[in-house]
């Protein structure tokens, strides 16, 4: 079975089990939309955007095998554009959240201290932002072309099959993790009922959404 996956035994498969619970639990874009998302509007946002990040990781994993990715990793004037747009989203999404947090308190009072517009948005508005958010990262498609490769046998017969096979395990894995921070994060929910505390999690998430978009921008 695990040649199929390219794994030269079970403990280079505990390797990867590790390795990819450590990579998603790493805080950064998706780990943070994902809980933004959750506190905001509840679970079905929290899957949702977990969900569109999920979708994202396939097409990259897919470009990755592919060789894609690699074409990429050798075109600065791609790697730039892919990079500066998915900056931009991720501004965009800063200054949604900074607009809810400077929403007038009576205004926010108006719709209910537990009614904040984002909350409406419809399920394929949520896996649209995971997905946006995902797939405009070009580090992630380099991510999967650097990383999957280090687990897949030398002697492995069909390489590519390998590679897919390994990506639909990180996939897999990935999205269990998130739904556990979906989980955890609607039980955290619930000092949303402070207007106060909610306003000040808009303005935290749009200040590291912010921060993000800068990092993408320089590194």
């Amino acid at each position: 079975m695990l040649e199929v996956f390219g794994l030269s035994g079970w403990s280079q498969a505990g390797l990867f089990a590790v390795a990819v619970l450590v990579l998603n639990a790493t805080p950064g874009v998706d780990l943070l939309l994902t809980v933004s998302r959750t506190l905001v509007g509840g679970a079905r946002a929290g899957l949702g955007a977990a969900a569109g990040i999920e979708l994202g990781c396939v097409v990259h994993a897919l470009a990755a095998a592919f060789g894609l990715a690699a074409l990429l990793a050798v075109n600065p004037a791609a790697f730039t554009a892919l990079k500066w747009a998915g900056a931009a989203y991720l501004l965009w999404l800063a200054v949604g959240l900074a607009r809810q947090a400077w929403r007038p308190a009576a205004a926010a009072a108006a719709d209910g201290a537990a009614e904040l517009a984002p909350r409406c948005r419809s399920l394929v508005a949520e896996v649209r932002t995971g997905f946006l958010t995902n797939v405009l990262n070009p580090k992630v498609a380099l991510f999967f072309l650097a990383f999957i490769p280090q687990f897949i046998a030398p002697a492995a017969p069909h390489k590519t099959l390998a590679f897919l096979m390994l990506g639909a395990w990180f996939v897999l894995q990935s999205a269990l993790f998130l739904a556990v921070i979906v989980a955890v994060a609607t039980r955290a929910r619930r000092l949303q009922t402070r207007p106060a505390v909610g306003r000040a999690l808009n303005a935290a998430g749009a200040g590291l959404f912010g921060a993000l978009a800068v990092k993408v921008v320089n590194t």
